[in-house]
């Protein structure tokens, strides 16, 4: 008799990669002492324990680190007989022109969609470049396949994945005054230069979450598309800025800029794959949001995959 199952599988690739029993439950919508009572099961099977408590970051046995690898290559096993299954029923051809609103976005998509070309060979896959002022007119407009957006908003024929949530911190120089506070509040934007891309400001979380509602504006919007150019604008001096976490972790780190929260909880913010509704069903499509949480979720640990 087996003790390991697939749910044992599942909860410990969720260990693992968000390196906490907290949002690993909350991934998996499991209380917390649940997850633990899996773990327990295990430790119990195999007399050993997979972990040891309370470590950061987590230091597994060896007894845990041979189960983790072998949960990495069930599932992946799974995944490939679930896109054959796939493929058999539905057919393997087709396109995907994919649209991005999020411009911090390419980091984690291009290996993406690099790992879906190679297993989607006979789909037409490209990236719509440029900006657009309404994504998700893009396919009402039947010119993108796939749209990754900030908000979901109610549009005829349109079906939303849910994909991931993050903090958006404030961004500032390493000697700006605001860094005296221990969080921003919407009053500390109205007299500073508000660094952004080129998105309109409905667009914007700071804005439709923060700012907004508060009646507040910043004193000035200065607009770019790079990153690094934002980046270099915040440690100059010249204005502040407010990017997701993930984007500019590699700046903070190497303490380039400096960070503060905005509001007492964070700003989160979410993602989401927007299709039409006759390919929500696409095994196609179902795969390659599946690949992008995976990307993200291997990339970066401050993230929650939703």
């Amino acid at each position: 008799m087996y003790a390991l199952e697939i749910r044992h599988f599942e909860s410990l690739i969720a260990f693992a990669e968000t390196g906490s029993m907290t949002r690993a439950s909350e991934r998996l919508h499991l209380s917390q002492s649940a997850l633990s009572h899996q773990f327990k099961i295990l430790e119990d099977h195999y007399e050993e324990l997979l972990f040891i408590r309370k470590t950061s970051p987590i230091q597994w046995t060896k007894t845990g680190e041979r189960l983790l690898g072998l949960a990495y290559d069930a599932q992946r096993l799974i995944t490939d007989a679930e896109r054959d299954i796939s493929k058999i029923k539905q057919g393997v051809s087709g396109q995907l022109r994919i649209a991005v609103e999020c411009h911090s976005c390419f980091d984690w998509l291009m290996p993406a969609m690099d790992l879906f070309r190679e297993q989607w060979p006979e789909v037409e896959l490209d990236l719509i470049s440029g900006f657009h002022a309404d994504p998700g007119g893009l396919l009402d407009d039947g010119r993108a396949d796939l749209v990754i957006i900030s908000t979901k908003t109610r549009r005829k024929h349109t079906e939303y994945f849910s994909m991931f949530q993050f903090e958006m911190p404030a961004l500032l120089a390493n000697d700006h005054p605001l860094l005296a506070k221990t969080h921003l509040t919407a009053r500390d934007f109205e007299l500073e230069n508000l660094i952004t891309y080129p998105i309109p400001q409905e667009r914007m979380d700071i804005f439709r979450k923060v700012l907004n509602p508060a009646g507040v504006m910043p004193r000035d919007q200065r607009r770019t598309e790079l990153t690094v150019a934002i980046l270099q604008l915040v440690a100059s001096r010249r204005g502040i800025a407010v990017l997701p976490r993930w984007a500019v972790k590699e700046y903070l780190d190497k303490s380039y800029i400096s960070e503060r929260k905005i509001t007492v909880n964070g700003l989160q913010s979410e993602l989401y794959a927007a299709v039409n509704s006759d390919l929500g069903s696409s095994a196609y499509i179902v795969d390659f949001v599946k690949m992008m949480k995976t990307t993200m979720s291997q990339m970066f640990t401050d993230v929650e995959i939703l």
